[in-house]
């Protein structure tokens, strides 16, 4: 099975070179390199809920403890634990910690 980035998951052309980076930019899901091979993403791309700075649903997210709550109802984020099982990647901090039950169903 293909594991796919947000962007593909989305399709919403917003990585590097996509279709819409000369109108919206592009999206730092795409860019963040230190989260690279992350749940078997290709930088941010299957961890993009631990990305500041996200765009999502056409506007920009804020910082990971801020967005963190309305990840883990998206279909991104769903579908990537789905895939992943009990071995994904959330990328715990303290914010998540306290918020584990959001996470964890």
């Amino acid at each position: 099975m293909e594991k796919l980035n947000c962007w593909e998951i989305k399709k919403c052309g917003r990585e590097m070179r996509g279709e819409n980076t000369s109108r919206h930019g592009v999206c730092p899901a795409s860019t963040c390199t230190s989260k690279n091979g992350i749940n078997g993403g290709t930088n941010a791309g299957r961890s993009c809920w631990s990305a500041d700075g996200t765009i999502c649903c056409r506007k920009t997210q804020g910082t990971y403890s801020s967005k963190l709550e309305s990840c883990v109802g998206c279909e991104v984020f769903l579908l990537i634990t789905h895939e992943e099982g009990l071995d994904y990647i959330e990328l715990f901090n303290e914010y998540s910690m306290t918020h584990a039950h959001l996470i964890h169903k």
